[in-house]
Order: C-alpha cells, then structure tokens, then sequence
C-alpha cells in the first residue's frame, strides 16, 4: 500500500528551462561597467555643468551684464539692442547644449533600462527558485503523509489484531 506522492510540478518546463538559464546569467550581480568614451565624458560635463544652478545663476549674471553695458553708455555699444549678436551666441549654445545633453541622458537612459531589466530577472529568478522551493516542501508532505498513513494502518491492524486476541 505505499504510494508514490503524486506528481504536482508548481513549475512548468518552460519556467524550469528560464530558471536554468537565469542562474547561468547571475542577474543578481552587478551590470559590468565599460569605460567611458571621450566623447561621453564630455557629453556628461555638459550635462551636469548647464544643469547646475551656478551655470543658470552665472549665465543670468552675464546676461544682464551684456545688456546694461550695451544700454547704457559706460563703454562703446558692441551689440545695441536689438541684442543681435546675444541672440546668435545664445542661438549658437542652444543648438549645441540641447544635443549634447540629450546624449547624456540617452546614455543614462540605457543605463537605467539594463538595470530595470536586470532587477526584473533577478526578481523572476526569486520567484521561480520559491516556486521551486514549495513544490519540493509539499512533495516533502506528501511522502511524510503517505508514511503517516501506511504506519496508522498498521497501528489499526495490530489494534484489530489485539482486540480479537483478547475476544477469544
């Protein structure tokens, strides 16, 4: 009467089959770094430097320079108002600022993706190896029950026996 604890799998082949290959890639560990080109340093200078407030606050500060100097009659008129030749270096910084930063933050960006797809590995790992881990505690059970059963049947039978020994 000893039977085999029936095959309950928590986890399916195709989730075994990505467990397998989630510990070979170890996505707990770190993402490795490579180094940083030239250009992508230079990219993040950029980046971090035109958005500080000591970068808005000094520009401010040249600004209004500029324009009092070029308003009132302290020196020669360089650039009268309009402000034409402000206007073509701010032109001139903008064109070139906004890319540069957008390649710092694209940078950024890929980082942050490769993070998030490394955390949701890691976390679909966790899941898996806890599924992995009920589905052995319960066929643990069920052995331990199907014991437990064989050993009070044969408690019942020895007490069956017992009690038509004594009836005689």
């Amino acid at each position: 009467m000893n039977k085999q604890p029936s095959n309950t799998n928590l986890l399916s082949k195709e989730d075994r089959e990505l467990l397998l290959l989630l510990r070979e890639q170890e996505p707990a560990k770190s993402l490795p770094e490579r180094p940083l080109t030239a250009g992508e340093r230079a990219a993040d200078f950029v980046a971090s430097t035109v958005g500080s407030w000591k970068f808005i606050i000094t520009q401010t500060v040249i600004l209004i320079a500029w324009i009092i100097i070029n308003v009132t009659a302290w020196s020669k008129h360089w650039d009268p108002y309009p402000f034409i030749l402000l206007n073509l270096m701010l032109s001139f910084q903008a064109a070139y600022t906004g890319p540069i930063v957008m390649m710092s933050q694209n940078r950024s960006s890929e980082i942050d993706r490769k993070r998030a797809q490394q955390d949701l590995d890691c976390d679909l790992q966790a899941n898996l190896e806890i599924k992995l881990v009920h589905e052995k505690l319960n066929k643990f059970r069920e052995v331990e029950l199907l014991e437990l059963k064989v050993k009070l049947e044969r408690i019942e039978k020895l007490l069956l026996d017992a009690q038509e020994h004594n009836s005689h």
